[in-house]
C-alpha cells in the first residue's frame, strides 16, 4: 500500500524560508541565508528598527512578520537599488526614509508572492495575500492573525545578511496538515521570472517627491490607526 505523502506547519516554514532567502538573495546580489534552528513563540511582534507584516487566506491562513534592524534594512534596501542600476548619490541615507520603506515592502511582496505561488502549485490550493504593511518603528506592536486559530503555532527564524547583519522571520498559522491521496503534476515556475518587472513596478509605485513624504506619513497613520495606536 502507497505510503501517503503529508505536508506539515514546519514543513511550510521550511518552503517560506527558501523563498525569503532565495527572492532577497536574487534581489541584492548578495548572500542571504537563515539559521537551522526554529524558535517556538507565543506571539508575533513588529520589532524595531523596521517591521513588516503582511497576511495571507485562502487554503490556510496566516501572518507573516519580518524584523529588520537598521542595519540589515540598510544593507538589504543599498544592494538592491544598486543592482537595480541606482548610484550612490540616488540612495536615502536613513533607515526611517520613505524609499527605504517602499523598496523593502516591494520585496517583502515579492518574497510572500513568490512563496504563495510555491505552496499553492505544490499543495494544489489557492492562496491569496494582502499587500506588505511596512513601518519604521520605536515600540514594539504586538500583532495576531484577525481569525479564530483552533491550534496556533508560533514560530520565529534568523536570518543573515552577506555582512553578518541580522534579521527575523516569525510566521503565525493554525497547525495543519496536508495529506496527499492521489499524485498530480506540479508546474515548476522560473525563479527569474519573479524580476522581470520587479524594477517596472517599483517605479510605479514610487511616490513623487512633492508628495511622498505626506503620503507616507498619511499611510503609517492608517495603518496605527488599524492597529488601535
Amino acid at each position: 500500500m502507497r505510503k501517503n505523502h503529508t505536508i506539515t506547519t514546519d514543513d511550510i516554514l521550511i518552503k517560506l524560508c527558501h523563498s525569503l532567502a532565495d527572492v532577497l538573495s536574487r534581489a541584492t546580489d548578495s548572500q542571504i541565508k537563515y539559521s537551522p534552528m526554529v524558535q517556538k513563540i507565543n506571539k508575533t511582534s513588529l520589532k524595531p528598527d523596521i517591521g513588516c507584516f503582511v497576511l495571507f487566506d485562502g487554503g490556510f491562513t496566516g501572518l507573516v512578520v519580518t524584523n529588520f534592524s537598521a542595519l540589515a534594512a540598510m544593507e538589504l534596501y543599498q544592494n538592491y537599488m544598486l543592482r537595480m542600476g541606482f548610484t550612490n548619490s540616488d540612495l536615502a541615507i536613513h533607515h526611517t526614509a520613505d524609499d527605504v520603506a517602499n523598496i523593502l515592502g516591494e520585496l517583502m511582496n515579492q518574497v510572500v508572492g513568490d512563496f504563495t505561488g510555491k505552496i499553492g502549485r505544490e499543495l494544489n490550493i489557492s492562496i491569496t495575500q494582502n499587500q506588505p504593511k511596512m513601518l519604521a518603528l520605536h515600540k514594539q506592536i504586538i500583532l495576531s492573525v484577525d481569525t479564530n486559530l483552533d491550534r496556533p503555532q508560533v514560530r520565529r527564524v534568523s536570518f543573515t545578511t552577506a555582512s553578518n547583519n541580522i534579521f527575523y522571520l516569525e510566521l503565525a498559522m493554525d497547525k495543519t496538515e496536508f495529506i496527499q491521496l492521489e499524485a498530480f503534476e506540479v508546474n515548476e515556475q522560473d525563479p527569474d521570472t519573479i524580476f522581470e518587472t520587479a524594477y517596472v513596478a517599483q517605479q510605479q509605485n514610487q511616490p513623487t517627491s512633492e508628495n511622498k513624504p505626506t503620503d507616507n506619513n498619511n499611510d503609517n497613520q492608517d495603518l496605527l490607526d488599524q492597529l488601535g495606536l
